[in-house]
């Protein structure tokens, strides 16, 4: 496939649809050395936590780059682009900012707003600081005050140059992955901490949300959530109970108590030990009213149940076709999710603010023909436009990535970009997926 074709119906050629495409601060700026270490500098020097052994300290040296990085960005005719805010960059182990810091970013927004391109700014991408980390990271209560100390300072030196901000991206990648299950950064593992990391997130995107509110209340304020639905493997009744409770636990988990101010009913079910310590008023905090809600989508996942004691189900492994990460391709999930996570909340208007592909791209005579990627856009775009024709508010899509980076534990092994990067010589070779998803902008 070379091309993505959408209905003449489609809601996705309203001229008021946002079309865009994403990074994030640790996977492509580089320049380690004017910045405090984050978790994944820490995760990155400890042996075989990376597929490669490699690290972030260069990545796609975005820092340097920026200028040639905003013309690709215009190149592709998009209307916003969604970047994060690296924490350590921005603010002193003591507290203050660091002027340099955000004087990169002042010059990257200003650079992103001359072109017309709207900044969707993500406060929090993962890279927590490591001297936070050393007293406790997210386990530790206070962090989510600092948390909103950091939103504080940030928002008002970056002033009226962004057009929206998303406190957290993938609370239960941070939670899950890093203090859960030990496969992301800091690498702790137990369901406690787990829980415990992912309560204290959330409490920190309503203290951020606060302070949102106060000092830039006419941003489009709030939150990116990933979601992975959940699949029976069979019809019988025992696998269907199940996946009921790992999409509590797994997606639930994370958006219910910001919509309805309590966790899923599978709270009941773990032991005491394993439960959030919860204060009164936290739910309150959580339930801040969101002008949007981020929805990052890549694959779904499929269930039965548990096979031994202490478990609530068995994860399957993934089903074919997949990509190169080894996820499932199935487009379908995406309009089957949206719309039954309208039904479930009343939901704020949503942005596809993450959807994307690693391929096993081959870069020939300078050139990256990608069909496979292409396909991917096309099924997912096209599903993406079934759910808005069911009812589902969406505003927007980013597609992720805008180049191949640092893809966390996998490396620089998994490619995800629009435009191919040469690690060796940093070129940036824009992908047939780059120049298909450009034609669908231009021509909707």
């Amino acid at each position: 496939m070379t091309s993505i074709a959408l209905a003449n119906n489609s809601p996705l050629r309203h001229p008021d649809f946002i079309f865009g495409t994403a990074t994030s601060s640790f996977q492509i700026e580089g320049d380690a050395a004017n910045r405090l270490p984050c978790i994944w500098d820490t995760f990155c020097n400890t042996a075989g936590k990376i597929a490669d052994a490699s690290n972030g300290l260069v990545a796609c040296e975005h820092v340097q780059r920026w200028q040639e990085d905003v013309a690709l960005i215009a190149s592709l005719g998009v209307d916003a682009y969604r970047l994060s805010i690296s924490w350590p960059r921005v603010i002193k182990q003591d507290g203050s900012l660091n002027t340099d810091g955000v004087a990169f970013y002042i010059k990257l927004l200003d650079g992103l707003n001359a072109k017309g391109i709207k900044p969707f700014v993500t406060l929090y991408h993962w890279d927590l600081p490591q001297h936070i980390e050393d007293q406790g990271g997210w386990l530790n209560r206070n962090t989510a005050n600092l948390f909103a100390d950091y939103v504080s300072k940030i928002v008002p030196a970056l002033g009226k140059r962004v057009h929206s901000y998303a406190t957290f991206n993938e609370p239960f990648c941070s939670a899950y992955l890093g203090y859960e299950a030990g496969v992301h950064a800091p690498g702790k593992t137990g369901r406690k901490n787990g829980r415990q990391a992912a309560h204290h997130i959330l409490l920190a995107h309503g203290l951020g949300m606060q302070q949102l509110q106060r000092l830039s209340p006419s941003t489009l304020n709030g939150i990116v959530l990933n979601f992975t639905p959940c699949y029976p493997a069979t019809s019988r009744a025992e696998d269907i109970a199940a996946t009921d409770k790992a999409n509590q636990y797994i997606n639930h988990w994370y958006i219910k108590p910001l919509m309805d101010g309590c966790y899923p009913d599978i709270l009941q079910e773990l032991a005491v030990d394993d439960r959030p310590e919860v204060r009164e008023g936290d739910f309150e905090i959580m339930q801040a009213p969101l002008d949007f809600l981020g929805v990052n989508f890549y694959t779904r996942l499929t269930y039965s149940a548990p096979s031994k004691a202490g478990e609530f189900y068995t994860e399957l492994p993934h089903l074919a076709p997949q990509t190169d990460i080894g996820w499932e391709i199935y487009p379908q999930a995406l309009t089957e999710w949206l719309v039954s996570l309208n039904q479930c909340y009343d939901l704020p208007p949503i942005y596809i603010t993450e959807n994307g592909a690693a391929m096993a791209d081959k870069l020939d005579d300078g050139e990256v023909l990608d069909y496979d990627r292409v396909a991917y856009y096309d099924g997912h775009l096209n599903a993406l436009s079934e759910a808005m024709l069911q009812g589902v508010d969406v505003k927007g899509y980013f597609a992720w990535s805008l180049m191949d980076n640092f893809e966390w534990a996998e490396g620089y092994q998994k490619r995800f970009g629009l435009v191919y990067v040469d690690y060796a010589t940093q070129q940036r070779i824009p992908k047939l997926s780059a120049k298909a998803y450009s034609a669908l902008i231009t021509q909707r």
